[in-house]
């Protein structure tokens, strides 16, 4: 972004902040539009509130191109870490393989790869003939390897995603959406963070060849460390984008816009929106205590209510403040308690607008009480009705 186009950006952010100052308009209202984008669709979204911060049809069916890639990765992953395959196993590079057109790292033809250097050719060079390769490998065939593929698309939810090929080369029925991209690219960076380091790196060798990475924002902002692009003539330029500055992590998705540079400047655009006006607060921890709760006719009088996962909120800048948190629990509760039950809510709304609503769960299992323990919580319970 040009530095008259972060003066302009500023101008107006600071504009509409005192206009709200002095009207007391709500602030979602006045926030700044984010930044215009010519493509077929586009999201952004925190990586870890899920808040979006800036869309355009992000449910429509497109063809990916080699975003297809994230998921062919995400297979091979998956295996890996059940101990089914190894980065240091051999794969052998058949014909087909050999012959797939489009992007390649090159394969030569009955040549033994290791799994961890045919990864790195798929992320980092965007290898057609090493994504075949590796599905040959993993399910004995590319087509058995594609219903692994959509099976792991079922499993994640990618409700509107449906593969064809391993590699993303133009073939009807193999479409997927901004919306399901960002899931899918969540899961990966979250479930495989050893392997996702790779999309970050700017060049890989090999058989003597150096190729660069095609995501030119790994040279322009030290912050990004992936994704994936993509590029065919139906879909257009594509690309997947992730950068954490601080603690916060965010994700862009940019489909079918017309050239490299326009994929990589404008997401770059909406990754630089969302870091300048909006910011990310962790407010409870996974298993932190938030509220002890009376419990009736257990072996304890309380229980320990937090939450499953670390609650995140994102909201624009200077309105943190303005949240509200409520916290409700259940009355008259009854042992046993298993631990992940749910025993109550934390709602969170700015201005009266919900932001989420996120369940109290048990942080521990509580057995029932003794017979006396019982009937003296009964007597109380009669007392206080």
């Amino acid at each position: 972004m040009s530095l008259s186009s972060h003066c302009r950006q500023f101008f107006l952010a600071t504009s509409l902040f005192l206009l709200q100052a002095l009207l007391g308009v709500n602030a979602a209202i006045l926030m700044p539009a984010p930044p215009t984008i010519v493509g077929s669709s586009y999201l952004l979204v925190d990586f870890n509130s899920h808040k979006v911060l800036a869309s355009k049809e992000p449910g429509k069916r497109l063809a990916p191109a080699s975003l297809t890639k994230i998921m062919t990765a995400y297979v091979v992953f998956s295996q890996i870490k059940k101990g089914v395959i190894k980065l240091t196993d051999q794969v052998t590079v058949s014909e087909k393989a050999w012959k797939t057109q489009g992007s390649r790292m090159f394969l030569k033809l009955g040549s033994q790869v290791t799994i961890e250097n045919l990864l790195k050719g798929l992320i980092i060079q965007s290898g057609n003939d090493a994504a075949v390769a590796l599905a040959e490998h993993i399910s004995g065939s590319e087509a058995a390897f594609v219903d692994e593929m959509n099976m792991l698309a079922e499993s994640l939810k990618l409700e509107n995603t449906q593969f064809k090929n391993s590699m993303g080369l133009p073939i009807e029925g193999h479409y997927t959406t901004a919306q399901d991209l960002i899931t899918l690219t969540r899961a990966l960076i979250n479930n495989f963070p050893e392997y996702y380091k790779w999309d970050s790196q700017k060049e890989f060798t090999y058989n003597k060849i150096t190729q660069k990475n095609r995501n030119r924002l790994l040279w322009k902002d030290n912050s990004v460390d992936g994704v994936k692009t993509g590029y065919t003539k139906e879909a257009g330029y594509c690309m997947v984008a992730s950068a954490k500055r601080n603690e916060m992590r965010l994700i862009s998705v940019i489909m079918g816009t017309k050239s490299k540079a326009a994929r990589a400047s404008k997401s770059h655009s909406l990754l630089n929106y969302g870091f300048r006006f909006y910011k990310t607060h962790r407010l409870y921890k996974k298993d932190e205590t938030i509220k002890a709760a009376r419990i009736w006719k257990g072996e304890r009088k309380e229980v320990k209510l937090g939450v499953d996962k670390d609650l995140y909120v994102t909201v624009a800048k200077r309105y943190y403040k303005d949240l509200k948190i409520e916290t409700t629990v259940d009355k008259n509760i009854l042992a046993p308690i298993k631990m992940g039950d749910k025993y109550g809510n934390i709602t969170i709304t700015l201005d009266s607008k919900l932001i989420s609503s996120t369940p109290l769960i048990a942080l521990e299992t509580v057995e029932i009480g003794s017979i006396f323990q019982r009937f003296y919580d009964h007597l109380l319970q009669l007392i206080e009705s």
